[in-house]
């Protein structure tokens, strides 16, 4: 698999979902739409030895991407046959992740952000940090100890703290590399723990529903 950390440039694609399929822009790109695929060949990909039997788009995205990236790749899908099962030592049985990292969902305190860009020569967006979910209004690192929330009317567990990489360097608007490893560097000062540096909190969802900007935060554990 080809993520952000190895290419950079990966950070200015954007993948837009559709009813029936991916709408796929880049800089001096034309748009591309692709279609989900069908009875469509199958290829075993791998994420972070985990290997998912996943159903292989048309061949025109393939050529559309790897011409904008500079090197040979794939595009895959990730249907319903497609499992790929959450590392057992933070999860329950049946609990699934996607093509993320390793969890399905990422929190982080807005307060958090604003703790480190103090830190900071040059501010950071949230955007190279990559959550799903910005929390407002807690003390900074509060997603620290929690470990389960109700957001909207969907309950998460808070499993285990996001351990960052160099993929926190990487500027998702310009698609290259902080020359002098920021912010991963000044993280490395105050937020190192026991595994890594760490920023954020990941969730696991206990049941289907739907999350909505604006939605209240009640820490249950």
């Amino acid at each position: 698999f080809v993520t952000g950390r190895q290419t950079p440039r990966m950070t200015l694609i954007r993948a837009r979902p559709l009813a029936s399929g991916l709408e796929l822009q880049a800089p001096g790109m034309a748009t591309l739409f692709v279609t989900e695929p069908g009875d469509a060949e199958r290829l075993a990909a791998t994420v972070w030895g985990d290997t998912i039997d996943a159903q292989v788009y048309a061949t025109h995205a393939d050529a559309w991407l790897s011409e904008f990236l500079g090197q040979p790749v794939r595009l895959v899908h990730m249907d319903a046959d497609a499992v790929r099962p959450i590392d057992p030592d933070y999860s329950q049985p049946g609990d699934e992740v996607s093509f993320a990292d390793g969890y399905p969902l990422l929190v982080i305190g807005q307060s958090a952000l604003d703790g480190l860009n103090a830190r900071l020569r040059k501010p950071v967006s949230m955007l190279q940090f990559r959550p799903n979910l910005v929390i407002d209004g807690v003390a900074a690192h509060a997603e620290d100890q929690w470990r389960r929330v109700r957001i909207g009317g969907v309950e998460f567990d808070a499993v285990k703290p996001c351990v960052r990489c160099v993929f926190t360097t990487v500027d998702p608007e310009r698609g290259e590399r902080d020359p002098d490893g920021e912010p991963l560097r000044t993280l490395v000062t105050y937020r190192r723990l026991a595994k890594g540096v760490s920023f954020g909190q990941q969730l696991i969802p206990r049941g289907p529903g739907v999350v909505r900007a604006g939605d209240c935060v009640e820490v249950l554990a």
